[in-house]
Parts: C-alpha cells; structure tokens; sequence
C-alpha cells in the first residue's frame, strides 16, 4: 500500500510538473507575442506621423486624333482654325516619408511619383497641407526630394536606417496610401536581398532591392519601408502581380535600399541630380561554381561579364571575364561594393584596379568619365523564337538565331543559340535562365550554331555543372548550373 501511494505521489507530482512547465511555455510565447506586437506599434508610432500624402498633377502629351488633317489650310479654313489640345491634364497619388536633413524638413519620395508635376500636393497625416516643389530627382535610383512651403512644425520627421544591416526574416512595415486609403499599414517580412530587375519602361534596371512580401498598392510608392526599430529601411517602388508568363503573382514587392539613397542625399539637396562616374561594364557576383573556373576564392572581387564599346573599360583593356578584385588598393567582394566605390569619384579620377586574369593578378589604370543617361545605356527588346529546335538538356530547349530575332531583339549579329524554352522546375529554371537569352558559350568554348550546342551537351551527364555564357537584353553574364 505504501509502495502504491508513493507510485501515485510521484505520479501526482510528475503531473503537476508538467502542468506547470506547459503553463510556463504558455506564458513565455506570450510574452514573447506580446512584446512582438509592442515593437512593432512602436515601430508605427515613430515613423507613421512622418509618412504623407502627396497628390501630383500633371501634363502629358497626347497624340492629336485629327493627325495632318487639320494642317491642310483647306480644312483650316471651313473649320476656323479649331484649337486641338496637344496635352492632357493627369493626375496620380503617391506617398512620401518627411526626414530631417541640413536643418531642414524634407519629403522622400520616388521620382516616378512626380514625374512632370505641374503642381505637387502633400497631405500629413492631421490633414494638413503643404505645395511641395521637387528640389532634386533621380531616375536611375527612382528618388526624389521634395521640399515644402509654409510652416512645417508639426510635421514628424522618421529616422533613416542602415540597410546593409537588413537580414532576410526580419519584420518590414509598409506605410502609405494605396489605391487613395491614407496612411494604410501592412507587415511581412523581408522575402529577399540585393534584387536586380529591369525597370516596367524597359530602360534601365533597379539594383539591390529589398524584397518584401508587406502588401504594397499603387498609393504606396514613395512610401517607408520601415524595420522593427523604427527606422526607414527602404522607398516602396515597384509591384510585381504577373509573370511573363500570364501567372498572377501575390506577395512580391520591392523596396529601393536606404543606404544607396542616403549616399546621393547631398547631391540632390544641392544641385538637384546625381553625378556619377562610370566604368563602362557590366558586372555580376561571382556565384557558387565560379570561383574554381575564374581562380579566385569565394567572395573574392566581382566578374566582368562584359564590357561597352568606347567605354574606359574598353580603352583600359579589360576584357569580359576579368575578376576586380580591388579599387585603388581597397578589396571589392561584391557588385554593389564595386558600384559604389566606382560612382563616387570625381569625373576624370585615374582609378587603379586590381584584375584577376586567367588566374594571374596585375593592375590597370583606368579614368572613369561621367555615366550615361539610362536612356542612352539601355533599349528596348522584343522577343521572338525560332521553330527549329537543338537537344533538349538541363531542361533548356534552343534554336538558331534568325535575322528576324536579332532585329527584334535588338542583337548585331547571329551569333549564338536563343533558348526557346526552360522547363518549370529544371536546374536551368533555378539558375534564373529565361526564355530568349543567347547561349554564346558553354564553359568558355564558343556556340555558333544548333549542332555546336548538340555536340557539346551530348557529352554532358544530367548532373554536369557547365556555366554558359548568355546574353540579355544588352549585356552579357555568366550562369552555372549547380547539382
């Protein structure tokens, strides 16, 4: 009997233990949900009273729906010389987030928001309204400053951040007027880093997005992306709701990077622009399967993929392929690194580089001269594939390149092989191959043609690791299917 009372005693108390450590798990998820949710109200209460409303008018041409008719004097003459409007009054809504620089109140915002203002309206979140004026604007990195006339007291100001210090699963917290809503908020968190995507015009790209799946609406460009300790992060800019392909897309939005912003502040507060030195190449990180190819470590420089003719790279003498691994002594271990280091010399600087070529190391000068408009760098393609058809291989289907594909893509020859399709779910899928990219060389040996591209695959296992050398839309990269 004892033995059976002491058995039920421990048993009791085993019980009781468990009781009490469930309830103690309880109340530390709670707590931990709790305090979740007070950081994020406080995350709102800084910078929600800086985030505004900003109402633009503006004209656009419009093409006259008479065209030359109206230009014989004939028909001028019986239809008395009517007036045709040549322009159209539009008007658009954006967000913005006020910050306080040089002693002064400012508006961030995105400068395709105010693109041709006739007149600017800015609405805080008490009602109040100011007329704005845009001091400064940048279409590369799609920014704007706007500054506000009368007394701007009772305006808040929000803190900008650091977002080099983003990590991808850390809450984000848009903040703005979508679709008219003012001062709507959404959270997520932060989906992915250092996005680059070819701008909606087709002219240009952005570079180092934050991706966000916090619900972003047009209103909302302009608008913070805010951390969880209150800081600006990011400018709200960019909606994707449709593959190419027709598939409706939920969830991804894009944010301009603060830190890029913060670096060309001065110059749009002072001249109104960004004036940045160029280089002339294109550029990509050196990817997992690219180190051993090139001789270089792991984050070790970045890759030339290709050089623009009459650029001072061309007449310095890098070649595509080339890995910088240093800007005037200082180590570059990524695109955006060497970007940076490069767009803040002076026009005319002499710049040493140091190049990784073929596996030997040596340096070139190079006098970096002031970048080109996105205009005059950038075009716009339109796809076309060919019937005829090579292997298929890593789920890649080719063809010949014709001369109605290089007229529409914009190509100044027929050299290499157009991919034709990419199967979902394939390692070439995954490697971010696409649809219309040219197939120039596998592992560094030219494809001139469909029988180049069955020679060199039909030698290939499934679970090679080739790296093709690809161009699209204007520059050429290297890509590695990796197991």
């Amino acid at each position: 009997m004892r033995k059976l009372l002491m058995t039920t005693g421990i048993v009791a108390m085993m019980l009781t233990i468990g009781v009490l450590s469930f309830a103690q798990e309880q109340s530390t998820q709670q707590a931990i949900a709790v305090s979740g949710q007070e950081a994020i109200k406080l995350a709102i209460q800084e910078v929600g009273p800086a985030v505004v409303r900003i109402d633009v008018t503006s004209r656009i041409d419009v093409e006259n729906p008479f065209g030359n008719f109206l230009n014989d004097p004939f028909f001028r003459r019986f239809f008395n010389e009517p007036e045709v409007p040549q322009q159209q009054e539009q008007q658009a809504l954006g967000s913005g987030v006020a910050i306080e620089y040089g002693g002064e109140l400012l508006i961030l915002t995105n400068a395709h928001v105010i693109d041709r203002a006739t007149t600017i309206q800015v609405t805080g979140i008490d009602g109040d309204k100011w007329v704005a004026q845009a001091i400064g604007s940048d279409s590369e990195l799609d920014i704007a400053v706007l500054r506000l006339e009368g007394d701007t007291a009772n305006l808040a100001v929000a803190e900008l951040g650091d977002s080099s210090t983003v990590e991808i699963g850390d809450w984000a917290i848009a903040i703005g007027n979508p679709i008219g809503l003012s001062y709507t908020v959404t959270m997520g968190i932060i989906s992915a880093l250092n996005r680059d995507l070819q701008k909606p015009s087709g002219i240009g790209y952005y570079n180092n997005l934050i991706q966000t799946d916090a619900a972003i609406n047009p209103g909302n460009s302009g608008g913070p992306l805010v951390s969880a300790a209150g800081e600006v992060i990011g400018i709200n800019t960019l909606i994707a709701r449709q593959s190419s392909t027709g598939i409706a897309i939920e969830g991804i939005n894009f944010a301009i990077s603060i830190n890029p912003i913060k670096d060309v502040l001065g110059q749009l507060v002072a001249t109104g622009k960004v004036t940045r030195a160029y280089l002339g190449v294109y550029i990509q990180d050196i990817s997992p399967g690219l180190e051993k190819t090139f001789g270089v470590g792991a984050g070790e420089g970045v890759l030339v993929s290709d050089i623009i003719a009459g650029s001072p790279a061309e007449t310095a003498g890098i070649e595509s392929g080339d890995i910088i691994t240093k800007v005037d002594g200082k180590p570059v271990r990524s695109t955006e690194e060497l970007i940076n280091e490069i767009s803040f010399k002076s026009v005319g600087a002499r710049v040493d580089l140091e190049i990784v070529r073929r596996q030997e190391t040596f340096n070139l000068d190079v006098i970096v001269t002031e970048k080109p408009s996105e205009e005059d760098l950038y075009g716009e393609t339109s796809p076309e594939v060919s019937k005829t058809q090579g292997a298929e291989k890593f789920g890649i289907t080719v063809g010949p390149v014709t001369s109605s594909i290089v007229e529409r893509l914009g190509l100044h020859s027929t050299q290499g092989i157009v991919i034709m399709e990419i199967a979902l779910g394939s390692r070439a899928y995954w490697a971010e191959l696409v649809k219309d990219d040219i197939i120039l060389e596998i592992n560094l040996s030219p494809i001139a043609s469909v029988a180049d591209w069955n020679t060199a695959v039909g030698e290939m296992d499934e679970d090679s690791t080739p790296m093709f050398t690809i161009f699209r839309d204007g520059m050429t990269r290297f890509v590695t299917l990796t197991d």
